[in-house]
């Protein structure tokens, strides 16, 4: 299996690379801005057993998206799977607060990109267009149902938007052979937190949950593999939570 992760350097995206390696896949680690952690990203996947690519590139640029699609399908061949990862946060804000500079960076990555990620996905890995199939994975968060008041609404509404997509996606492909799911992460060991302002969030806040701790990123990654793999050839339009019961 090929496998595509967009924001694949760090976190979440990472630890999908990571266990994605460990079954034998080949793995393109798409990346923006930070090549170190990329090709310590790269190297971990290729210790674990898949092969491994880092592939700059801004998922929110149009041309980006595709030239980073390109040069994966040069690499290892057609994608199979696809994580539809790249996102930001911002800092805690209320709405009354927030620039427009804001909300447009944030609408830009988690939604236009995250589209723009959907949508070469469909024209690439459907069967209809010559593809071979397989499976894209959408990464939601709990915000899209807890509207995160006081801190990220805005955030929260793209994770929302990304939600629909998924449903509509999956309906629309199905008979197509690509299957379309989500995650929505919970308070997760990552550094999206410390992007926010508060590198201490997730601890801060895990206790609360019905858990009584927050999640690691491999807890997130061990769901993507399964929704990526053959192992849910009957689930599509689905979005999976991994919250800790939050």
């Amino acid at each position: 299996m090929h496998v595509l992760i967009t924001g694949g350097s760090r976190g979440i995206g990472a630890a999908i690379a990571r266990l994605a390696g460990a079954r034998g896949w080949s793995v393109s680690v798409n990346y923006v801005s930070d090549a170190s952690a990329a090709g310590e990203t790269v190297a971990a996947v290729k210790a674990a057993g898949g092969n491994a690519l880092a592939i700059k590139g801004d998922a929110s640029v149009e041309a980006d998206v595709q030239a980073m699609w390109d040069a994966a399908e040069a690499a290892f061949g057609p994608i199979t799977g696809f994580v539809n990862n790249a996102g930001v946060v911002a800092p805690a804000s209320k709405v009354a607060d927030m620039s427009l500079e804001r909300m447009e960076r944030l609408f830009r990555i988690n939604i236009t990109g995250a589209f723009l990620g959907a949508r070469e996905a469909a024209r690439r890995m459907s069967r209809a267009s010559g593809g071979q199939g397989g499976s894209i994975v959408n990464m939601s968060s709990i915000a899209a149902k807890l509207g995160a008041p006081g801190e990220y609404v805005d955030y929260a509404a793209t994770k929302g938007a990304m939600d629909a997509m998924t449903i509509g996606l999956a309906k629309e492909l199905a008979a197509e052979g690509v299957r379309v799911n989500g995650i929505r992460p919970g308070l997760i060991l990552t550094d999206i937190h410390a992007s926010g302002g508060e590198p201490g969030r997730a601890k801060r806040l895990g206790v609360t949950t019905p858990m009584g701790r927050p999640g690691g990123a491999t807890e997130v990654a061990e769901a993507a593999i399964w929704l990526l793999s053959d192992a849910a050839s009957y689930v599509t339009g689905t979005t999976m939570e991994v919250s800790g019961g939050r």
